[in-house]
């Protein structure tokens, strides 16, 4: 397995696959925080070299965290699909790219070879495209979801508007919905991820959910918790009279179908 090129004179080596992997990310900063970014834009090239020219069998036979240790890797490796797998094994990351993005690969391979993929490969090729190439391969698949909209059809394209903040202030909540919407970000869903597990959080935060019943903007909502204990509060909340939008398998489920008396004045 070849983990190191020679780019503009300069010999780059890099000590594993995991570090291979960090070096060619986009510019982010938790990467820089980490001290695990590229420090230069050569470098980063570097690694994108040294990873387009892995293939798909070495990536998956050297997981980032080992089999022994973690239940993901498990998962990701017992689920394979071996034949197919077997397929693609000998094939690099750079030539994966292109068989995605060929004009000649429908969304009906890509659906079928999904399964001889684990997620070090998935990463992996994302970082050797651009924005335009993400979107372009994603749009040979079309996942048609229903709630309060249809969204997934060809030609439509719908995003998600999830205003955070990290004192839960309702305002700058607020503000940001307010500001994702004139984007024409929401007609997806809207989502708002509480930081403190208790049920003020969740009324607070929730309350922003109701900006769309005040206009006619088709969109869901959603007010996840991601705290081990979440459902507790979630369960408070709706004992307290609050509607909650639970998360299962992907899909939403309202518990509630209106907003309580108390928020009727929005």
């Amino acid at each position: 397995m070849k983990l190191k090129t020679t780019l503009n004179g300069q010999t780059f080596a890099f000590r594993d696959i995991r570090d291979v992997l960090a070096k060619a990310n986009e510019p982010k900063a938790a990467d820089r925080l980490q001290g695990v970014a590229a420090e230069t834009v050569t470098e980063r090239v570097a690694a994108k070299i040294v990873l387009s020219e892995l293939t798909v069998g070495e990536l998956t036979e050297n997981p980032t965290v080992p089999y022994e240790k973690d239940e993901v890797t498990r998962v990701n490796l017992d689920g394979l699909n071996q034949p197919t797998y077997q397929r693609f094994k000998g094939m690099t990351i750079g030539e994966l790219r292109e068989w995605i993005l060929d004009h000649k690969t429908t969304g009906d391979d890509l659906v079928r070879s999904c399964r001889a993929f684990t997620g070090e490969v998935a990463a992996a090729v994302a970082k050797l495209m651009s924005a335009m190439d993400l979107v372009y391969g994603a749009s040979k698949i079309h996942h048609i979801t229903r709630c309060n909209t249809t969204i997934g059809q060809p030609g439509v394209l719908a995003f998600r508007n999830q205003p955070n903040s990290p004192t839960d202030d309702p305002e700058e909540i607020l503000i940001q919905m307010m500001e994702g919407v004139s984007y024409g970000c929401g007609d997806a869903c809207m989502g708002i991820n509480p930081v403190e597990n208790n049920v003020e959080a969740y009324r607070g935060c929730g309350l922003q959910l109701y900006l769309p019943q005040r206009h006619p903007h088709p969109t869901g909502g959603s007010l996840p918790h991601d705290h081990p204990d979440g459902r507790h509060s979630e369960g408070r909340a709706f004992e307290h009279d609050f509607p909650v939008h639970r998360r299962h398998r992907g899909r939403q489920q309202r518990l509630r179908r209106e907003p309580p008396a108390l928020y009727g004045g929005l």
